[in-house]
């Protein structure tokens, strides 16, 4: 059974308008008055009209899409900054389209030109890295691309994170202030800028103090590895008395093992510290000590930049740090007058 697909010339007759004025009413952006939005809505709705998106696209040369690419969304930093990030982009009249992809640049880049083939007008990449021909590729195309809590030695990207280095440095002070002697590293995928930012920085505050790294283990932002680096680090006579893990779904993964396997008890015989600020993290469960990735202002940024680069033809890349707080929690000793100084 079949039936002739609705027109918007249909619609406008039964609303009493022009073309023109459903064509404003279904375009993100343009503008009509109320009454003639209610009344377009109210006939598309009585035939069934539904504008066609990709046609519209055709005659404009924007699609109104943005593609965005996430390595993993086992972290919960990412479902939370990606509602956000979509919720940003719709309010501005962009549909997202995700693509999950690998952290090895040979995945991404097959990903990506997969997106440029659906004529996207701008690129999000979370967590993900791109070639260097493939970031020219997309600057010869027009389409501009924004690194989500990733940095990248290529001038011609833009990218938004957190001053990872400063954030680092916070938890060794905070540490060394706590009294600890034996500090060790649980550190995320080593390809990552996250991963160096936050180590330069923490390795910086302990060089600082003068205070030696005990041990180092690798995680690679995985809860497994995470947990298998915790067994080796800590089922030892001689252990750490604290860890920094590079993020809290690892963190949240050790602590498991030091309180469930090994019997260790946190803050007392270990401290633990995460990065990010997860929702687990303030689970009475973990109560975890950490830094706050400030999500919020994260998104605004890059939705902020995309839409300078989109609408507005901004040419410069922009690369902006935003400095995130450490939340103290109980899954660290916390310092004598710890209020008094700032972390």
């Amino acid at each position: 059974m079949t039936s002739e697909k609705v027109t918007s010339l249909q619609v406008a007759k039964q609303a009493g308008v022009s073309q023109s004025a459903v064509s404003r009413v279904f375009t993100p952006g343009a503008s009509a008055s109320k009454k003639t939005v209610e009344r377009v809505r109210q006939a598309a709705n009585d035939l069934g009209y539904r504008p066609n998106v990709l046609a519209r696209a055709m005659v404009s040369g924007k699609s109104r899409m943005i593609g965005l690419v996430v390595a993993y969304l086992d972290n919960l930093f990412y479902p939370d900054a990606l509602e956000r990030l979509s919720n940003q982009l719709k309010e501005k009249g962009y549909h997202v389209l995700i693509f999950m992809t690998s952290q090895t640049l040979g995945n991404i880049d097959e990903v990506l030109q997969e997106i440029m083939d659906y004529q996207v007008d701008g690129i999000v990449l979370a967590s993900v890295a791109m070639s260097s021909d493939l970031a020219k590729d997309c600057q010869k195309a027009g389409v501009p691309v924004v690194l989500f809590n990733r940095s990248q030695d290529d001038d011609r990207l833009s990218s938004v994170g957190s001053d990872n280095v400063s954030g680092g440095r916070k938890i060794a002070d905070f540490l060394i202030a706590g009294g600890h002697k034996k500090i060790a590293h649980i550190a995320g995928w080593e390809g990552a800028s996250t991963q160096r930012d936050r180590e330069t920085g923490f390795l910086s505050g302990l060089n600082s103090a003068r205070v030696k790294l005990f041990s180092r283990g690798v995680g690679n932002f995985e809860i497994e590895q995470a947990r298998e680096a915790a067994r080796k680090m800590f089922d030892q006579d001689n252990y750490p008395d604290a860890v920094f893990v590079a993020n809290d779904h690892m963190a949240i993964g050790v602590m498991d093992v030091l309180r469930i396997e090994l019997g260790l008890r946190v803050p007392e015989d270990v401290s633990v510290i995460g990065y990010d600020d997860v929702s687990a993290a303030e689970w009475s469960a973990y109560s975890l000590t950490t830094v706050r990735q400030p999500a919020k202002q994260l998104v605004e940024e890059t939705v902020s930049i995309l839409m300078d680069h989109i609408e507005n033809k901004a040419k410069s890349p922009r690369r902006i740090a935003i400095d995130g707080p450490l939340i103290v929690r109980n899954s660290a000793r916390i310092p004598e007058g710890w209020k008094n100084e700032r972390f």
